[in-house]
């Protein structure tokens, strides 16, 4: 390892000149809020040694002993506020000694070959990333539970997906970069600095939240004093991590070096993987009230499609056959329906405990309960704007039909719908889609005001992060109009072609919810219904129909 001639790295040299200058800015800071004081001192020493008497001195030591005594008082809230605030907590699933001991020792063993401190703890985070925690604030820590010690290491968190689909060696590839981060975290003047960059970020996040009048005004000096010296530190603070994460990376090119670039294609992988299950398939569960339980057992069926479809991928499935990190845990499935709940709640702003309302769902029972469910209610969703607008059934058999929705689309309308959702009649017909996507969206929006409010911390959490807006990590941006009425029409369709023609409800991995005729995954009624959408044109999508049997004009059943 390179280093300089006491033997320490560059990286490391780096971070501690770095740290010193954030400790500096400290000093300084301290040594203003003194300086009031220092000249009253001298002020009142003088008048008691009878060199700085008379009528202007009095005076002068008056005015300096008030202004110290008001600085002082100052410096003291400031320095209260930033130390007593909670800084962030990452939102975790707490993964004990107990539940993981063969995890455990393996951080241990990767440690002592690094040379370093052993994390004091490991937690699981539902994300492809990993990173070093200090928790060793008094507010962080878990009712009923030890308090840390300012002196321990800082809490090693894993990303959960991490384990069910890296092999043993590949996980202990990746993590040992993060581990060897333990080493310039344990330096005095390191954790000092962060100690207190935390502190200043903690008060000014107090300072935004702060309530009353006395509390505004109180809190929002101290916030300006928290701000001016955090954009002190800034530089410096972000110069030290980036030396820290360079030592941290020296120090670990000794220990599976070459395994670690295998390992991190596997990374890049596992990230396209995970953030298609969490938008394509759990999203749509989530909107719905059911959260799958085993999101992590997912991105392994996920992962391996993407392997499948991929030909740059080609070779990473046969790791498979390799021991998974996940039987490091002693009951894997326990701890992937923690990580999943806590993916709904960071990702989705879901409920922290399960519910009526909030249950969980199976994979096996995902087309059925989610899929299925989830076409029948943007179907009746549909036929209810459709109501609205006026629109009347089509001829034929009476109930819904997707011949009804066709035939508005790529015919006439008899009304339009405002954004409020009111209905004003209207004798064009150019407009039908807009219209039919305004209605839409308004009724969407009206079904997520009436939602109840998600709670903002669950039962016996720390504090660190409860207080935060959820969705921490929102997947999607809000849809558009027509997005929602392709999406509605869609449905419709499938609902049409499970109900008459023997179609059923499927999932796919990396998409999402499928319609499977014969067995088959379709793929290619997406341009269809856009034709329909987009361009008022029926007729791709009623050749589409006819060729696989599907009766437009027969009436769906709707939720």
């Amino acid at each position: 390892m390179s280093g300089t001639g006491s033997g320490e790295s560059m990286g490391a040299l780096a971070a501690r000149c770095r740290a010193l200058a954030v400790l500096r800015i400290r000093s300084r800071a301290l040594a203003v809020a003194l300086l009031p004081a220092a000249v009253a001192v001298v002020l009142l020493a003088g008048g008691a040694m009878g060199r700085m008497g008379g009528g202007s001195w009095d005076t002068a030591r008056w005015i300096v002993t008030v202004l110290a005594v008001v600085v002082l008082l100052l410096a003291a809230a400031v320095a209260a506020v930033i130390v007593r605030a909670s800084p962030a907590l990452s939102p975790t699933v707490e993964l004990s000694e107990r539940a993981a001991p063969d995890l455990y020792r393996l951080v241990r063993d990767l440690a002592e070959r690094l040379n370093v401190p052993a994390p004091s703890a490991l937690a699981l985070t539902p994300d492809c990333d990993s990173w070093l925690e200090d928790r060793t604030h008094p507010a962080h820590a878990i009712p009923g539970g030890p308090r840390r010690r300012s002196a321990e290491a800082p809490v090693l968190v894993i990303g959960s997906p991490f384990l069910w689909w890296m092999r043993v060696a590949e996980l202990r590839a990746v993590l040992a970069p993060v581990v060897a981060g333990t080493a310039p975290s344990a330096h005095p003047d390191i954790a000092a600095a962060r100690r207190f960059v935390r502190g200043l970020d903690a008060a000014v996040a107090v300072a935004a939240h702060r309530q009353g009048l006395i509390r505004r005004l109180a809190l929002g000096f101290v916030g300006r004093i928290a701000r001016l010296l955090l954009r002190g530190c800034q530089v410096h603070a972000a110069e030290m991590e980036r030396g820290v994460a360079a030592a941290a990376s020296e120090r670990a090119q000794a220990v599976d070096y070459g395994l670690r670039i295998v390992a991190q294609e596997q990374v890049g992988l596992a990230y396209a993987g995970w953030d298609r299950l969490l938008t394509r398939v759990a999203l749509p569960a989530w909107r719905m009230g059911r959260w799958p339980s085993r999101l992590d057992a997912g991105v392994v069926s996920a992962l391996t499609e993407l392997s499948r479809r991929d030909r740059l991928a080609e070779g990473f499935a046969s790791r498979l056959g390799e021991r998974p990190a996940c039987d490091l845990l002693e009951e894997p499935g326990t701890i992937d329906e923690a990580a999943s709940l806590l993916a709904a709640r960071l990702f989705h702003g879901g409920p922290a405990e399960p519910g009526p309302d909030w249950s969980p769902v199976d994979w096996q029972q995902y087309p059925e309960e989610v899929v299925d469910r989830k076409w029948r209610t943007e179907a009746a969703r549909l036929h209810r704007v459709l109501d609205d607008l006026g629109v009347p059934p089509s001829t034929g058999p009476e109930g819904p039909t997707l011949a009804r929705v066709m035939d508005h689309l790529s015919g006439g309308s008899t009304g339009t719908l405002t954004g409020t959702g009111t209905r004003t009649e209207s004798g064009t017909d150019t407009d039908t889609g807009d219209s039919l996507a305004a209605g839409i969206s308004a009724e969407v929006a009206r079904e997520e005001a009436a939602a109840p409010p998600v709670p903002q911390s669950p039962p016996d959490a720390p504090s660190g992060w409860g207080s935060d807006p959820l969705p921490l990590f929102p997947l999607q941006p809000p849809r558009t109009g027509r997005e929602l009425l392709a999406d509605h029409v869609t449905a419709m369709v499938c609902c049409a072609a499970v109900d008459t023609a023997g179609a059923a409800p499927g999932l796919d991995w990396l998409d999402g919810p499928a319609l499977l005729i014969h067995g088959e995954r379709r793929t290619d009624l997406a341009a269809r219904v856009l034709s329909l959408v987009e361009d008022a044109d029926a007729a791709p999508l009623r050749g589409w129909l006819t060729s696989l049997g599907i009766r437009p004009e027969k009436p769906v059943r709707l939720v």
